[in-house]
C-alpha cells in the first residue's frame, strides 16, 4: 500500500524559500545535491511526510526547465512503497507512461521513478522507496 512520502516543490532559491516554513516553526533538514539531476534538494518534515524544496543547480536541468517555463510552485508528489521493482514492473506491464523506466538513486539514497504527468492526471508523480541500507 502506497502512502504519501513527499510533496517537492520547485523554487528559485531553497534560502529564500525557506523562511517562510522557518517562520511556521518547521525545520529544514537534509540539504543534499543530486548531481545527476542537478538539482540541490532541502527536507521538511510535516507529521509522517515531508515538503522536498527543490532548487536547480542548472538552468537546463528538469527542475531549472519547470522553473522557466511554469514558475515556483507544485514540481511533484511522490508515493512511498515497499517494493518498488515490482511496482515498476506492474506498471509498465499495464501501460502506464514512465518518464524513465529505471530505478534511480535520489536525496538521502531513496530509489526512485517517475510516472509520466500524462498518466497521472497532469500530475508528476514520483514513486519511491528507502535506500536499499534502510530496507
Amino acid at each position: 500500500m502506497a502512502k504519501i512520502d513527499h510533496i517537492g516543490i520547485a523554487v528559485k532559491s531553497i534560502a529564500s524559500a525557506r523562511s517562510l516554513y522557518e517562520a511556521l516553526g518547521m525545520r529544514v533538514l537534509n540539504m543534499e545535491t543530486v548531481e545527476h539531476e542537478q538539482v540541490r534538494t532541502a527536507m521538511i518534515p510535516v507529521d509522517e511526510s515531508r515538503i522536498e524544496l527543490l532548487e536547480p543547480t542548472a538552468e537546463d536541468s528538469p527542475v531549472g526547465r519547470f522553473l522557466a517555463k511554469r514558475g515556483e510552485g507544485l514540481h511533484h508528489i511522490a508515493l512511498h512503497v515497499d517494493d518498488i521493482s515490482t511496482t515498476l514492473e506492474s506498471l509498465k506491464s499495464k501501460g502506464i507512461r514512465l518518464v524513465s523506466e529505471d530505478i534511480q538513486i535520489g536525496a538521502g539514497g531513496h530509489l526512485y521513478f517517475f510516472i509520466h504527468p500524462s498518466s497521472a492526471g497532469g500530475v508528476l508523480v514520483e514513486i519511491c522507496q528507502d535506500s536499499i541500507s534502510d530496507v
